[in-house]
């Protein structure tokens, strides 16, 4: 009976380690299209061309969600019950954010409103990874 036990809490674990390892590759990805975006307005500026401060901003503001969720992910992997909250919270909050923003008409060249989008895509699915039943069990409810 101890073994049976053992054995799904191993499987369990393991289900849980690989969750937490897509959602940092996922976030990783989003980060380096934060950076991409922040590579092309570095070159741009250079270049002579006009970028609004709305336009840095949006970028900064990218890359440092991407840097936190990175951070936060990695907390909740090792166990920390609040960066687990933090990370379903902005799974979620992020993607929606960051098209709602992006379809202000005009507000933001094509290009860049696609490079944001294509990070907010890539970040979206972890919002159902750490939303699903596997990785908030490792993360019960304390009364």
């Amino acid at each position: 009976m101890e073994t049976t036990v053992h054995a799904t809490t191993a499987a369990t674990h393991s289900r849980t380690e690989r969750g937490f390892g897509t959602v940092k590759t996922l976030v990783a990805v989003y980060g380096a299209l934060s950076f991409a975006v922040l590579i092309v307005d570095v070159v741009l500026s250079v270049a002579g061309r006009e970028l609004t401060s709305f336009m840095w901003g949006r970028t900064g503001g990218m890359l440092a969600s991407a840097v936190v969720t990175y951070w936060l992910t990695g907390l909740a992997a090792r166990g920390s019950r609040s960066a687990f909250l933090r990370v379903r919270i902005i799974s979620v909050v992020a993607p929606i954010a960051i098209i709602a923003i992006d379809l202000i008409p005009g507000a933001l060249p094509p290009w860049f409103v696609a490079m944001q989008i294509a990070g907010a895509l890539v970040l979206a699915p972890t919002a159902f990874i750490v939303n699903g039943s596997s990785l908030r069990g490792a993360f019960p409810k304390v009364r």
